[in-house]
């Protein structure tokens, strides 16, 4: 997300189960749990239960106690090649599980586990419309001022999280260099940039990001006057984007949680609000000399 937090920008550490070899005392809980170890681990409990096996019995054969077991198929651990050749041997021998293990890839850092689908098709969008009125969005925030979103975290996040969190926020900006020829489209609130958030050095660096990344013909930046009588984006901020396939996908956001809108009613409602809002606000030429006098008064 794009607020205070964790957000999901950039994968994280991945790889097969059959990595390496880790002794099951070695063996350490997955923080961000992805979805192929929970569907992996939903295939092993499926396979044990369809053997008429208990966790017991099969940590037995697979020589690990009954609380791995249990964690591999909550999707909690990543399975080592062991585990997975010794399942397979217990449970049938057909291979699949060796095939599935191929595809495991462990849990995606900074990535809150509601925003990783999204951020999967924001990937491969054809299209990004963002409309934001709490902060900079995540795609236009500079290295200074996303840290100081995360140094306002409640709870406090330790000093490795806070840079899992803004290694990922930059690393999800690469996207929008690498894909030219892909409209991203941002409308933002004019307090937004006004708000000094980490102090006048943070919001001059962020001025300057903002400015530097919005230039670049395929990007697009409106902000919304403060004095706007009339107001299309009320019900708070979304995220709207089209598919390869032409299908139109939303996204919402609040507090420690977030939506993927894919019903066609849903997400043409969002549409409609975002037109709406889009002819409302200052057009870029005049959002961009707004920014850069806002800048010139640091």
């Amino acid at each position: 997300m794009d607020s205070v937090g964790v957000e999901g920008e950039a994968a994280g550490g991945g790889g097969a189960a059959g990595a390496r070899v880790v002794p099951a005392g070695e063996w350490e809980r997955e923080p961000h749990p992805s979805d192929s170890l929970r569907t992996f681990g939903a295939f092993v409990q499926a396979l044990r239960e369809h053997a008429g096996l208990s966790r017991v019995d099969l940590g037995a054969r697979v020589q690990y106690s009954k609380h791995t077991v249990e964690s591999v198929e909550l999707g909690r651990r990543m399975p080592d090649e062991a585990f997975v050749e010794r399942a397979e041997e217990a449970l049938g021998n057909t291979g699949a599980l060796r095939k599935a293990a191929r595809h495991l890839t462990r849990g995606e850092a900074g990535l809150a586990a509601w925003f990783r689908r999204w951020a999967r098709l924001e990937r491969e969008a054809v299209s990004l419309c963002t409309y934001e009125c709490r902060l900079v969005p995540g795609l236009l925030q500079s290295e200074a001022y996303a840290r100081a979103v995360f140094d306002n975290s409640i709870p406090l996040l330790t000093d490795e999280q806070t840079e899992a969190q803004v290694a990922a926020r930059m690393e999800r900006q690469t996207m929008m260099r690498e894909r030219p020829t892909v409209p991203f489209g941002f409308i933002v609130e004019e307090s937004v940039f006004r708000r000094g958030l980490g102090g006048a050095q943070v919001q001059a660096s962020m001025l300057d990001h903002v400015l530097e990344l919005t230039a670049p013909r395929h990007v697009t930046l409106q902000v919304v006057p403060v004095e706007l009588e009339f107001h299309g984006c009320l019900d708070g901020p979304m995220r709207i984007l089209e598919t390869p396939e032409g299908r139109r996908v939303g996204y919402s956001e609040g507090q420690q949680n977030g939506r993927l809108i894919s019903d066609a009613k849903e997400v043409s409602l969002l549409c409609r609000r975002y037109d709406t809002l889009r002819s409302q606000a200052l057009n870029p030429k005049e959002s961009r000399d707004l920014l850069e006098r806002l800048r010139g008064e640091l």
